[in-house]
């Protein structure tokens, strides 16, 4: 192993690639260095799947490529995936006893895209059973060296939640375990973890990434997403896993991908910056509040103009948010009948029977709770009292991003009212959970790209996340800001100790 090897994991998604290209070291002894390091930090419980075989035949693969000079622009960079992303080579278990041991006879397209672009995968993520959690307490699967389920830690403070649903894909990348892992956002879970873990993550506008292959939470919500230290590392990565996939995802956009690189320098001079006063009330604590808008007077220094905006629904975005999410996610759970695959019980009656004891034994308390709610709120004399209610709300909420987009170009602000909590300290309160969502769910429930950057720490020295919104396929401007700040700050350089 040469000299620079031992600083490995300390390189970017796009200092490896350079590297790699130049071959100053191998996609062997890159995937060997970050195998090594999941192994020497199971304690964490990031990794549910890893396999060495594959992941070092796939780097062998990329280094015959380096070396012929037909490598792709992420040739033998590693990555990992979050467990909602099905694989063929990594079992594919959504957090989920229900789907313990699946192995799934296709890759989902992200990961196809990625692995096109020469990218290694290192394995499987935990993450919420489902991916419904915002704290990476909800799963069910025992992660690689341990023998039971346990909650995925923060490196930062490993007594503290790492957030979630992609929780582990934020705290493998914290602690320097991955130099990149994909997440997906249904309402909010690449956004929070990214900004608790002191991380950065873009959730694209909703349709820029395929669906195809990713286990349904809610579908009118879900996108894929990449989560990395760096914005650059970000817009590499949004690069290769976005584009058309119309005849296996439907909600597709028919788009072509962009090259989001390109704008990463552009000047930020005369940038409108808007910032909603519903984002600053009384719930913000006062640590993120002070980080957040240290940063946003950064951002004026750079050359942007802070404009006062409204986005007066945004206290609706969390009843709105779960009753469509969980109607949608009782619908697409219902396949998960013990029929054809996954977990079916071992003894029961009739077929009646089998469902019931199946779902019953196969679902963690955070799914059943969910597709209770679900199904009640579709049920006949109830769908149009709250879902119906909820979806002309959300248009609502829509409209409302559309109007503060008049007077400003990006909206920016925190990405969760606290810094992340202690591990167990909201497991008994579903709904205290479910209020820390309060920032990140109206741009999903409206569509938008939306994005987390470092920007500081709070309470217990713990990273302090900003957010920042863009209209439609405005990826490129949201990867803009974020590189130009981090050029001038040094936030998501830094590390949690003894990583």
């Amino acid at each position: 192993m040469t000299q620079e090897s031992t600083h490995i994991h300390d390189l970017t998604v796009a200092q490896l690639a350079a590297r790699l290209k130049a071959r100053q070291i191998s996609a062997t002894e890159v995937a060997t260095h970050f195998l090594a390091r999941a192994r020497g930090h199971e304690s964490l419980g990031n990794f549910v799947a890893l396999d060495e075989e594959v992941t070092l035949k796939q780097a062998s693969a990329c280094d015959q490529r380096l070396a012929a000079g037909t490598g792709s622009a992420l040739e033998g960079v590693p990555i990992a995936h979050k467990d909602i992303f099905v694989t063929r080579d990594f079992a594919s278990t959504a957090g989920s006893a229900m789907l313990k041991g699946y192995r799934s006879p296709f890759d989902s397209t992200v990961v196809t895209k990625l692995a096109g672009q020469g990218m290694v995968s290192l394995g499987k993520l935990n993450c919420d059973e489902f991916a419904m959690g915002s704290s990476n307490e909800n799963s069910a699967v025992t992660p690689v060296g341990h023998d039971k389920p346990m909650p995925v830690q923060n490196p930062w403070d490993i007594t503290r939640i790492p957030g979630g649903s992609s929780g582990a894909s934020a705290s493998a990348v914290a602690a320097r375990l991955t130099p990149a892992a994909t997440g997906t956002d249904t309402g909010g879970s690449i956004r929070q973890p990214a900004a608790f873990c002191g991380i950065t993550g873009i959730k694209p506008t909703y349709g820029r990434a395929s669906r195809y292959g990713m286990i349904a939470f809610a579908s009118s919500l879900d996108q894929a997403g990449p989560m990395a230290r760096t914005a650059e590392d970000c817009a590499l990565l949004l690069s290769a896993m976005c584009g058309p996939d119309l005849d296996r995802d439907s909600t597709s956009l028919d788009i072509a991908p962009e090259d989001y690189t390109r704008s990463l320098n552009d000047s930020l001079d005369g940038l409108r910056i808007g910032v909603p006063r519903e984002f600053f009330g009384d719930g913000l604590a006062d640590d993120v509040r002070s980080a957040t808008e240290a940063a946003l007077k950064d951002y004026e220094k750079l050359g942007a103009k802070l404009v006062p905006v409204s986005l007066p629904r945004t206290e609706l975005a969390i009843p709105v948010y779960y009753i469509i999410a969980p109607a949608e996610a009782s619908s697409n759970l219902s396949r998960f009948d013990g029929v054809k695959f996954g977990h079916r019980a071992d003894k029961y009656t009739d077929l009646a029977d089998m469902y019931k004891k199946t779902r019953a034994e196969g679902f963690g308390d955070e799914v059943k709770r969910r597709i209770m709610i679900g199904t009640y709120v579709l049920s006949h004399g109830y769908y149009d009292a709250y879902y119906l209610q909820a979806q002309k709300i959300r248009r609502m909420i829509a409209d409302d991003f559309q109007d503060a987009f008049k007077a400003c170009d990006v909206i920016a602000g925190p990405v969760a009212p606290t810094v992340a909590w202690k591990i167990g300290e909201k497991s008994d309160d579903p709904v205290a959970n479910y209020l820390a969502d309060i920032f990140t769910l109206p741009a999903s429930l409206a569509g938008l790209p939306g994005m987390s950057i470092p920007v500081g720490f709070g309470a217990g020295r713990m990273p302090v996340g900003m957010q920042l919104i863009g209209n439609y396929l405005q990826e490129s401007r949201l990867l803009n800001m974020a590189h130009r700040y981090q050029q001038a700050t040094d936030w998501h350089a830094r590390k949690p100790e003894g990583f």
